[in-house]
This record gives structure tokens, sequence and C-alpha cells, in this order.
């Protein structure tokens, strides 16, 4: 619910960028509050209709006034978090204009709903990019307007712990094993000074 206030909080803010989470909370509840609205309206009409004078025709459209004004309400925060989540991947506010307006082509409005599907899907990229920090870690915007490079640590910043280094084996020895030559690896003999292969002197 607080990704949903969250964006009704920016209402009309079309600058910096928002997650994945922010867009499909908030569309997900726009959707539950639309189909609250509607059922309302249904079930007052179905109770109205029982009269079947004119009246009551009358009153069962004024029923669905409200989904209109919810409607209208919810376009402007719905286009702003859609412009920011288009930010967070890199893309500009308007390609997403573009892509709305030639949604109205009716081929062509197809293949953009799913370009525009895609974008909307994608994660956020890492890193601050040019419409803001990463919305994923304020900790990297904070350390941006501070004025820390990237990468950097702050004065007093506690490090997560770290897990520990992967230990290598040490490489195989060269010395020679019990009873082969350490130049050539063959088999010695029992009680002879030299490797019978190579020569070596042991």
């Amino acid at each position: 619910m607080e990704w949903y206030l969250m964006v009704w909080k920016k209402y009309a803010e079309f600058d910096g960028r928002s997650r994945r989470k922010e867009y499909w909370m908030f569309t997900l509840f726009n959707m539950l509050a639309v189909f609250a609205l509607g059922a309302i309206a249904i079930a007052a009409a179905a109770l109205l209709s029982t009269g079947g004078t004119d009246s009551s025709a009358n009153s069962m459209i004024l029923l669905f006034i409200p989904i209109g004004i919810y409607g209208l309400a919810a376009l402007i925060p719905s286009i702003s978090v859609a412009t920011r989540r288009f930010h967070d991947v890199g893309k500009s506010g308007w390609l997403l204009l573009l892509l709305c307006a030639l949604g109205i082509i009716p081929i062509v409005g197809f293949i953009c709903s799913i370009i525009q599907l895609v974008f909307l899907c994608q994660d956020s990229q890492p890193g601050p990019n040019q419409y803001g920090p990463n919305p994923k870690f304020p900790e990297q915007g904070a350390m941006m307007y501070a004025g820390i490079p990237p990468g950097a640590i702050p004065a007093g910043y506690i490090l997560p712990p770290q897990p520990p280094a992967m230990v290598m084996p040490p490489p195989p020895s060269t010395e020679a094993r019990s009873g082969f030559c350490k130049n050539c690896g063959a088999q010695l003999t029992d009680g002879s000074p030299f490797c019978g292969n190579c020569g070596t002197r042991i």
C-alpha cells in the first residue's frame, strides 16, 4: 500500500527514477480500485433497476461517474510513474509519449504496447544514470549529492561483513616423492644413487 501512496505523493513528478515495484504496485492497486468501484456501481444499479422507472435508469448512469472521476484523477500519476520507470531503465520519457501516440494505429499500436511492456518490466540500470541515482540503493543517491565519488567509502560508514576469500590450494610440489625421481618422476630402483631414466643423482 505504501508504494501506491508514494506515487500519489509524487503526483506530477516526472523527474527522477522509479523502480519496478513502485510502478507495478501502483498499477495493481489502481485495477483493484476500479474493480471495487465497478462492483459497487453494478450492485447499486441492480438494486435500482428493480423499480423499472425512468428515474432509476438515470440513477444507474450516475453510479458510474465515480469510476470516471477516479480514472481522471489517476491519469497524471500513472503517466508520471511510467515516465520515471522509463528513466530507471535509461530511456527518455519522450519515448513513452511516442509509443502511446503510435498506440492509436491498429497493428503498430500492438507492437508499441509490447515494446512499452518490455521497458516497464526491465530491471533498474545499476548505479546512477542521467536521470538520477538508482532507487533500489538510496545511499548511492545520498553519496552522489554529498559529492562522494562512486566506489568511495564515506568516513564512518561500516561495511557489511564480507564472505571469506576463497583460499586456493597450493601448487603441486616439485619435491621428489618417496621412491620417485625429482627431475623426471620415474620410479627409482632400490639402492641406486642415480635415476635409471634420466641419470639424475638422487
